[in-house]
């Protein structure tokens, strides 16, 4: 047990040390090559932060666990309902007109169509792996429309670490030793917390799905909320939403997508509720902004009560 523990404690800080320098890396090395801030905020610094729920389902495809749908279906809860509820709780968050007209409505979509595709088959075959990739280039498609129009983030890679960018942007060898590094930590990252919940799971004679929605989740999803809640207390709300809802697109598109093409996922257990969950978040967090475009405190609190009942329902459902 204390093995387990410590495998999975080991496996968290690695995900999250080398998502970080992963990123500022990649940063470094994209700006050094003469790429625009907004292509790397939108791409690198997008899939930078959710590299632990990448490097966690691949591994678990590989296994054949099925911690990968839990672990991306619970970070899609926890983005919501745990990151941005604490996040409105301290800083009230404001959303722009963009996020509200084409981000948030695509995330609702998506949602509903990869839930389609995982109820009708109890979990998702490589075909499905092939349609999510394929939504996925659409949306990058979308991304890179958005750059033609010079939408300006530049804010993202301020929040996640400008100085260190800096620094490695004047040493080229650097930047590449801290992008390698932080891939490969975040490759062994995935493979410890992977082994380690399954091994708990084992020993409390739970389901590899609760672990992979409950502490897995929360655990892969720690960048996301350290960077969210930095950008509220820093006055970025559109920044704070724009995190959660990039970060759950590119959870179900690429990390369901690409975990699904390399090994078919069977949920061991229904995935209804996880689902409804999912699907429900989803659709309260445009009807919450949807009056005063603003998350308050109130409706922060209200997020953070949607997710303690998943939680529990969690727990009980085993």
């Amino acid at each position: 047990m204390l093995v387990s523990l410590l495998m999975l404690a080991a496996g968290f800080a690695l995900l999250i040390k080398g998502a970080d320098y992963l990123i500022e890396g990649s940063v470094a090395i994209a700006k050094n090559l003469g790429i625009s801030e907004l292509l790397i905020g939108l791409t690198i610094v997008a899939i930078g932060t959710s590299a632990p729920e990448l490097a966690v389902s691949v591994q678990a495809a590989f296994k054949g666990s099925d911690i990968a749908l839990g672990n991306v279906l619970g970070s899609n809860i926890a983005n919501i309902g745990l990151i941005l509820g604490i996040t409105a709780i301290l800083t009230p968050l404001g959303v722009n007109k963009t996020t509200m007209s084409y981000e948030i409505p695509f995330v609702i979509i998506i949602t509903i169509a990869s839930s389609a595709l995982i109820l009708g088959n109890n979990g998702l075959h490589r075909s499905d792996g092939i349609v999510l990739i394929t939504f996925f280039l659409i949306y990058m498609m979308y991304v890179f429309t958005m750059a033609k129009r010079d939408r300006s983030i530049t804010d993202i890679v301020e929040v996640e670490g400008k100085r260190d960018v800096e620094i490695l942007e004047k040493s080229p060898v650097l930047a590449w030793v801290a992008t390698i590094g932080g891939t490969a930590a975040v490759i062994l990252g995935g493979n410890f917390v992977v082994d380690g919940g399954s091994s708990i799971a084992q020993i409390f004679g739970v389901s590899d799905m609760l672990i992979g929605t409950t502490i897995v989740a929360i655990g892969t999803s720690l960048p996301e909320l350290v960077t969210t809640i930095s950008a509220g207390r820093k006055n970025r709300s559109d920044l704070a939403i724009g995190n959660v809802v990039g970060s759950n697109i590119f959870n179900l598109l690429l990390v369901l997508g690409i975990s699904a093409t390399i090994s078919p996922i069977t949920a061991q257990r229904s995935l209804a509720a996880e689902i409804i969950f999912a699907s429900l978040l989803a659709i309260v967090l445009p009807l919450l902004l949807l009056r005063k475009k603003k998350l308050d405190r109130p409706r922060g609190a209200l997020l953070l009560i949607i997710y303690a009942s998943f939680l529990v329902s969690s727990i009980f459902r085993g």
